[in-house]
């Protein structure tokens, strides 16, 4: 593609269209929106912009689309996967000032916020009113919704209770070309034509920018148990999520932890500990919840008898609210952990629960082939296996091209389970190597034909999901 530079006569309009101070073209600016969580990734935008109503985006658009000028939204950052840099340059937009809740309805169970609210922010402001959002990323205190929608985000409370998809109702989008539309209805129920707003969650801002969110709500559940289960092997661990759920249990959380991610973590940490048994070589931290305390504590029973069939250690029932944040602090933690002590990249594995204890032997036997260290955790109760892949002594030449291929064998056996290669992080720029495992090349025209038709001149996001033509 054959993209424009921005130029002086852009940045004037730019800055008339939304404020001259709210165009930056600044080295500190550009230096921080150049990088997300993304490990290694690093791509300067020619300017950041930052509008505050639908629009002024849509005046942004609609001029770079006749100016083909790439345009690259951008959330709070957090993304995992460049998903929002501007790898083939152009201009940032930023949604950070789109930062209202608009509605509250608590009759209907619905709230209408702008994308740039955090996500944490959100769910505090609705659970005040005893109401429950319940998709909360490890990010969720630094990530906003907007960006939670564009990758269709998870978290620990998927098991239960489904990703961003399941609460997502309608959607204001700005379309490249700069219209306005929503995308779909305010209800439960729309068999009404193609469903727009699915395909616009988790599209990674590659076919519109979303300017405002219809979410369904819930009752918040007054009640929770948690505990954690020591186990002396991963694959015994990771058998015994699929059994808790054969045994007709749906914890609102089953996440999984190998030893060395909770070594990291507490010393990161500094104030939380667990007792670790020295044979101990996985946990699961397991939450119950709900408005009846009995039935929870049955809940609980059955999951320790069914967790007694394994070979377990003691379990830990957190007794106090807390140690439940305590556990939970470790848990969210992880990442952040592992991180700080070492150059890392961090993949995003998903397949059939009962099929765990195969995918964590496999990652395992690769590392050892390809010399590298991983810590594993994730989101076990749904089959969601983060794969933190540690550089340490590993020289460049090896890190950049031999690490790759353990990582291409980890995927290959992902999709030969029948899972995917991302659950919630999304392609973004950094995966896109690895789509040809999952997608044959018909699949990838379908999805060029798609964003041809919402964008034909390829300016949103380039360069994410799949290669630029």
């Amino acid at each position: 593609m054959n993209y424009k530079k921005t130029d002086a006569d852009d940045l004037r309009f730019f800055q008339s269209a939304i404020g001259e101070a709210f165009v930056y073209t600044d080295p500190a600016a550009l230096e921080k929106y150049s990088k997300d969580e993304t490990d290694g990734c690093s791509f300067a935008p020619e300017a950041v912009l930052k509008p505050r109503t639908t629009q002024e985006i849509s005046t942004i658009l609609k001029y770079c689309h006749e100016k083909h000028i790439p345009v690259s939204p951008r959330a709070a950052g957090t993304g995992l996967s460049a998903n929002s840099l501007c790898v083939l340059g152009g201009i940032m937009l930023s949604i950070e000032r789109m930062n209202s809740i608009l509605q509250i309805d608590e009759r209907s169970l619905q709230v209408t916020t702008e994308p740039g609210v955090i996500t944490e922010a959100l769910q505090n402001t609705l659970q005040e009113k005893g109401l429950f959002y319940p998709v909360d990323p490890s990010s969720r205190g630094s990530s906003f919704i907007g960006g939670n929608v564009a990758c269709n985000s998870g978290g620990p409370r998927a098991v239960k209770y489904g990703v961003v998809k399941d609460f997502v109702l309608n959607l204001e989008v700005v379309l490249p070309t700069g219209e306005i539309m929503w995308t779909g209805a305010n209800t439960l129920k729309n068999s009404t034509g193609y469903n727009f707003t699915q395909l616009f969650v988790g599209s990674e801002g590659t076919l519109g920018i979303v300017t405002k969110i219809v979410l369904k709500l819930l009752p918040y559940p007054r009640h929770n148990n948690i505990m954690l289960a020591p186990f002396k092997s991963m694959e015994d661990a990771g058998a015994a999520v699929s059994a808790v759920f054969r045994a007709g249990i749906v914890p609102s959380c089953i996440e999984f932890m190998e030893r060395d991610a909770i070594t990291y973590v507490m010393n990161f940490l500094g104030d939380v500990t667990v007792p670790l048994a020295d044979d101990t070589q996985a946990t699961l931290l397991i939450e119950v919840d709900g408005n009846d305390l009995e039935l929870i504590q049955k809940d609980c029973e059955k999951i320790y008898e069914v967790l007694s069939t394994f070979d377990v250690g003691e379990i830990l029932f957190a007794d106090s609210d807390a140690q439940k944040t305590d556990l939970w602090r470790m848990r969210r933690n992880i990442a952040y952990a592992v991180k700080k002590t070492n150059v890392t990249v961090e993949e995003d594995t998903v397949v059939p629960r009962a099929d765990l204890p195969e995918l964590l032997q496999h990652i395992k036997a690769v590392g050892k082939k390809y010399n590298f260290r991983s810590v594993c955790y994730g989101h076990a109760g749904d089959g969601n296996v983060h794969v933190r892949i540690l550089k340490d002594e590993l020289s460049d030449d090896y890190w950049k091209n031999e690490v790759p291929k353990g990582i291409r064998e980890i995927f290959e056996k992902v999709v030969e389970l029948k899972g995917t290669i991302s659950g919630e992080h999304g392609i973004g720029w950094f995966q896109i190597p690895y789509m040809d495992i999952k997608f044959s090349k018909e699949q990838i025209a379908l999805m060029r034909g798609i964003k041809k038709v919402f964008d034909p001149h390829h300016i949103l996001n380039p360069g994410k999901i799949f290669a630029t033509e």
